[in-house]
């Protein structure tokens, strides 16, 4: 029996409710690069929050992308003017990079927000009204009655 490596659905997927779905997608799914580090947050019964660490990135080097069911993450640093000392050790890396988020039927982006090194995404579900669950009123043979004796 082959067994399948579901860490990269897990990590990438907000909303969850696309989980079977996906799972015949598997087949094509590359492996996940570990950079930028990001976290997936639940913030509310149907609101996420994905916060990627983009330290050295500006708000002009990043791109935030929703199309159909996808978000896109891009980060590329423009292009520096000469440095004025000598780069001794590099340890904050600067390399451009692209993330992707699949995303659940009716999870929408709400607001973006770059805070100390710290780019905040907000999603939030909405579920339609008629996929919502809604109670049917059970009636009795007697209350049918009497409702009909009111209208006659």
């Amino acid at each position: 029996m082959r067994q399948f490596d579901l860490s990269p659905l897990y990590r990438n997927t907000v909303g969850f409710d696309r989980l079977f779905s996906m799972l015949d997608q598997l087949g094509g799914v590359e492996p996940a690069s570990s950079y930028p580090p990001y976290n997936i947050e639940r913030t509310g019964e149907n609101a996420y929050r994905i916060s990627i660490a983009v330290a050295g990135f500006t708000d002009k080097d990043l791109a935030i992308e929703v199309k159909e069911n996808s978000l896109s993450i891009r980060g590329e640093k423009q292009p520096a003017e000469e440095r004025k000392s000598d780069l001794l050790h590099q340890g904050i890396a600067s390399r451009a990079f692209e993330r992707r988020f699949q995303l659940a039927d009716g999870v929408l982006v709400t607001s973006a927000a770059l805070e100390n090194g710290l780019l905040h995404i907000d999603l939030v579900r909405e579920i339609p009204e008629t996929k919502k669950p809604k109670l049917i009123p059970i009636s009795t043979s007697g209350a049918q009655t009497i409702e009909a004796k009111k209208a006659a």
